[in-house]
C-alpha cells in the first residue's frame, strides 16, 4: 500500500468521524457503494478523483481542505497531529488559543530543563 493511499484513507476516516457519519451514511451521501468507503479507509482500494470529489462533497469539504489535512507527514505522523491540533483550536476564541499556546510553551520549557 502506498503512503498516499494510506493518507487518503485516514483523511476520509478522520473527516467522516469528525462529522459523526457512519461509513454507510457517507456512502449514501456520496452515492457510492457502502463497502467501498471501508476499503478506501483501510487502503485496500484506490479511488479516482471523481470518487474522491463525491466523498469530499458529501463531507462538505473542498478538495483543497481535504488535501491540506492529508499533506505528507514527517516522522511519526507529526503533521497529522499538528493538523488535528489546528482543527481543535480553529473554533476557539483568540484568548483560548493564547492560553493553549502558554500551556504548550510551559510544557516545552519543562522538557528543555
Amino acid at each position: 500500500m502506498s503512503d498516499l493511499m494510506k493518507m487518503v484513507g485516514e483523511g476520509i476516516r478522520h473527516f467522516r468521524k469528525q462529522r459523526g457519519l457512519s461509513q454507510e451514511e457517507l456512502a449514501s451521501k456520496a452515492e457510492i457503494h457502502e463497502t467501498y468507503i471501508g476499503k478506501l479507509e483501510r487502503s485496500e482500494k484506490v479511488c479516482s478523483v471523481v470518487v474522491l470529489s463525491k466523498i469530499t462533497n458529501a463531507l462538505d469539504l473542498s478538495m483543497v481542505e481535504f488535501f491540506s489535512y492529508i499533506q505528507p507527514v514527517s516522522g511519526e505522523g507529526s503533521e497529522s497531529i499538528l493538523s488535528e491540533i489546528v482543527d481543535r483550536l480553529r473554533g476557539k476564541s483568540v484568548n483560548e488559543q493564547k492560553r493553549v499556546l502558554k500551556v504548550i510553551d510551559a510544557m516545552l520549557d519543562e522538557q528543555l530543563n
